[in-house]
């Protein structure tokens, strides 16, 4: 798979996971899904991170920490579907 494909399929499986449960994951849950040696989990999310989309970790860190729209830590910006509130924005 190419270096682009392999960004995309990071960037829905984050996407899905904030989506579904209001949590962001680790990267060896991304190493996992996307059948990556832990290593390469880790290289392909911040690479990921630092091609430009809206997003960061947690400074210093390997903690997804916003993943527009999503926030992973709490925020003032609380978002609400059908009556369940698990998500923050940024």
């Amino acid at each position: 798979m190419s270096g682009t494909e392999l960004l995309g399929q990071t960037f829905h499986f984050i996407m899905k996971r904030m989506v579904d449960t209001g949590q962001a994951p680790h990267y060896t849950e991304i190493a996992a899904e996307l059948k990556l040696s832990l290593e390469e989990g880790r290289q392909t999310m911040h690479k990921l991170f630092n091609s430009g989309i809206y997003g960061w970790l947690y400074p210093n860190t390997d903690f997804i920490t916003s993943f527009a729209p999503f926030n992973h830590l709490p925020t003032q910006f609380k978002v609400t579907v059908d009556g369940e509130q698990k998500w923050f924005a940024q």
